[in-house]
């Protein structure tokens, strides 16, 4: 397993080309499982995706100051 976190941003910001990215997860082995993290994943992803979850913030700490904490968020 390979899991791509935050993948999703350098796409949206076209620091990757989604092109390359999704040749790249087509021709995995069939073998390797790969997740891909980040919203606002582009259309292309989507298509080729064996499943797509859409998580919706209820509640964040930032909300309520709670600052990046070393180890956690980064």
């Amino acid at each position: 397993m390979i899991i791509l976190d935050e993948l999703n941003i350098p796409l949206r910001y076209d620091n990757l080309d989604i092109n390359d990215v999704v040749a790249g997860l087509q021709n995995k082995p069939a073998n390797l499982h790969v997740v891909v993290t980040g919203r606002n994943a582009k259309d292309k992803l989507i298509e080729i995706a064996d499943l797509v979850t859409d998580m919706t913030m209820i509640k964040h700490p930032f909300r309520s100051g709670v600052k990046a904490q070393k180890g956690v968020e980064f």
